[in-house]
């Protein structure tokens, strides 16, 4: 671990609040930590009563040209009428750096939670989605990933492979496991599937509710297939989500085509976030956070459910997709 990296473990305000300062921004309310494990986020008020967010990003995890494209994809979103929150601009520029750190400064936008069941808000949060894909399709992100088999599974299954975090009781059946999801994922991708800029990680705790939905946490934002910010909007049963989704791409459909081929990928893309974030945790476990908010990690009963969560993944994986009525 490089120093920059164990000083971000526990960054000291008075380095944020010199940062903020040497923008001409005087924080007069103390600095509010906001729940995030990845970067580190603040919220607080100017001496004018403006509220803001400041983002000290991880050192790297993102290049410069990766952090930028994100903040010029919410800039693009917002001239075109998207709701999402986008880093304000100093001397035109989005990204800052302080100490070595790279930061943004964001309004805080308050709302309410997006209600997941609430089948009216889905529907504006798809028609909006319509909106966001319609803007992503424009131009491809150059600097940014696309989503694949060898990020998602190929290397967190590599991580598994060393990580003592995994009790050596239990290991050989949860890489096995996790072989098996691997090869029914592989099976089913679509590697010719069209690419296109996404939010990334539209589940609902980053969508807020004020008069409408508001977008927040570009972070995660990649190429990959549309699908990808669709399906964690679904919830329940089989019968119910097949109704949501319905009902999320007649509204989505108002904005941006929809490939139905794509309906083949939610679980695809499901086995592939339950990979990626577990290893995600693995490989930050050396931030006093993770252990103090993933305690359950170190314990034999979470793998022995973990490698079950596999196992019936593959089974799921095996069965027909979602099918949706003939209208479709």
């Amino acid at each position: 671990m490089n120093d920059q990296a164990f000083t971000f473990q526990t960054l000291h305000p008075d380095i944020i609040m010199d940062a903020l300062f040497e923008q001409g921004i005087r924080v007069d309310s103390g600095l509010t930590p906001l729940n995030s494990y990845e970067n580190r986020v603040y919220q607080f008020q100017d001496e004018d009563r403006q509220r803001f967010v400041v983002k000290f990003y991880r050192p790297q995890r993102w290049s410069a040209a990766q952090i930028q494209e994100e903040h010029d994809f919410a800039h693009e979103l917002v001239n075109n009428d998207v709701p999402v929150a986008a880093p304000v601009k100093f001397n035109h520029q989005t990204l800052l750096t302080h100490q070595g750190y790279y930061y943004a400064v964001f309004p805080s936008l308050g709302g309410r939670q997006f209600e997941a069941d609430n089948i009216d808000q889905m529907e504006w949060v798809a028609r909006y989605l319509g909106r966001i894909h319609q803007t992503g399709r424009a131009q491809p992100f150059k600097a940014r990933p696309t989503m694949g088999i060898q990020e998602y599974l190929i290397e967190p299954r590599q991580l598994f492979e060393t990580s003592t975090l995994i009790p050596a009781s239990l290991k050989e059946a949860f890489l096995k496991a996790t072989d098996k999801l691997i090869a029914a994922v592989t099976s089913r991708w679509d590697d010719k599937a069209d690419m296109l800029r996404l939010h990334g990680d539209c589940h609902a705790g980053n969508i807020l509710w004020r008069d409408g939905p508001l977008f927040v946490d570009l972070d995660d934002a990649r190429m990959g297939p549309a699908v990808q910010d669709l399906w964690m909007l679904l919830n329940g049963d089989k019968a119910e989500q097949r109704m949501q989704l319905e009902t999320i791409i007649e509204a989505y459909e108002e904005f941006s085509p929809f490939n139905l081929d794509e309906i083949a990928l939610i679980e695809p893309l499901r086995a592939m976030r339950y990979v990626y974030y577990l290893a995600w945790i693995i490989r930050r476990w050396d931030d006093p956070a993770f252990p103090r908010n993933f305690p359950w990690l170190t314990g034999e009963d979470y793998w022995r459910s973990q490698t079950t969560t596999f196992i019936e993944q593959v089974k799921v994986l095996q069965e027909p997709p979602l099918q949706l009525t003939p209208m479709y």
